[in-house]
């Protein structure tokens, strides 16, 4: 797919959920993949290069420490995380700096639905969160489909959408 063509889906099934240490984004997505194949694409890095905010610095399939760095534009942030439960390929649970990451995939006919759980400290951020989760999770539902369009990352996902998404989820997610 020509990138400057990309236009994001429809926003996808989200609810908020109260958290220890804040909230709990859950947002829902089905795609056209087998959970094998979606599990790859959530912890291979080289896969992950191509759709995620983050790169890593090894493979989330195994438990353990991980750095991920954050990339915007030229700009790079180093995070440690912790891979806290791998169990392929229905549950990866992670840390990000402060956030808690849950992936659950569950077998859907041929394919998955992906269920993110991204508990964040502030409420009010869940639109945000929702926002950049629901481009990165089109860019790989392209990459799996064989039609890539490349990372979007950062402040230029304000060009492909975000700004937009993030205000559709803050209605859905209702007030911080």
């Amino acid at each position: 797919m020509d990138r400057d063509a990309f236009r994001p889906s429809p926003p996808a099934d989200v609810h908020a959920e109260p958290a220890d240490a804040g909230a709990t984004l859950v947002f829902v997505r089905d795609l056209r993949h087998p959970p094998a194949t979606v599990w790859a694409a959530l912890t291979d890095p080289a896969q992950l290069a191509q759709w995620a905010p983050f790169l890593a610095d090894r493979d989330l399939g195994n438990a353990g420490a991980v750095v991920l760095t954050l990339v915007d534009g030229e700009t790079t942030q180093e995070d440690p995380a912790t891979v806290r439960r791998a169990e392929p390929p229905h549950l990866l649970e992670y840390t990000w700096g402060d956030d808690l990451l849950r992936w659950e995939l569950s077998p859907l006919g041929n394919g998955t639905r992906l269920t993110l759980r991204h508990t964040v400290a502030d409420r009010g951020m869940l639109p945000m969160v929702a926002a950049g989760w629901h481009l990165c999770l089109d860019v790989a539902d392209r990459l799996l489909d064989g039609d890539p369009v490349g990372p979007i990352r950062g402040a230029e996902a304000k060009d492909f959408g975000w700004p937009e998404l993030r205000d559709a989820y803050a209605e859905r997610l209702g007030p911080g």
